[in-house]
């Protein structure tokens, strides 16, 4: 197992424009271009995306709840229950993959909006971050940061929608926005 000898950092990826999934995805390709190893957590998303099978082929852990297919507000209790069960249990593999220095790269894809929508608590996120080995670099992203993640980020990114297709009645796009 390969440690590093650099400093890892925290990159904070949020706002209302598209792009914070994607720029985490070309991060995720560039380090496994490099050898690193990468793992990737998505949260509230369940729905297949096109980056899932490229990035599992180049050597990525992924980490997903295919059964989250609904928004939050349109689950029931059951259902928002066992969703917080399954996206504890993804962050604790990342803590404990984090904490042991395993990765060198682990991105949590919407873990801000999780912890928004109180599906992750922050104290859990925050204490991964806390405890993660020096040279892992993490990646969130989501909407809407709590003032304590947009402290602890090295970089803090906004994505900004200024015009979108969507805003005219444009569905999504398979191979462009999933």
């Amino acid at each position: 197992m390969r440690k590093c000898d650099r400093q890892g950092f925290v990159h904070l990826y949020v706002g209302d424009g598209k792009g914070k999934t994607t720029a985490a995805v070309g991060l995720a390709v560039r380090a496994l271009g490099c050898g690193h190893r990468v793992m990737i957590a998505q949260f509230l998303k369940g729905v297949p995306t096109g980056e899932l099978e490229p990035l599992e082929r180049l050597g990525a852990t992924l980490m997903r709840d295919k059964d989250c297919l609904k928004f939050t507000f349109q689950m029931t209790p059951e259902e928002l229950e066992r969703t917080k069960r399954c996206h504890a249990g993804m962050l604790q593999k990342a803590h404990e993959a984090a904490a042991a220095g395993d990765v060198e790269l682990l991105i949590l894809d919407e873990v801000v909006d999780a912890v928004n929508a109180g599906v992750i608590p922050l104290e859990s996120l925050t204490s991964l971050l806390g405890g993660r080995a020096a040279h892992v670099e993490v990646v969130l992203s989501g909407r809407n940061p709590p003032e304590i993640l947009c402290d602890i980020a090295d970089y803090y990114t906004i994505f900004k929608c200024v015009k979108h297709p969507y805003q005219t009645g444009v569905p999504a796009r398979k191979g462009i926005e999933h």
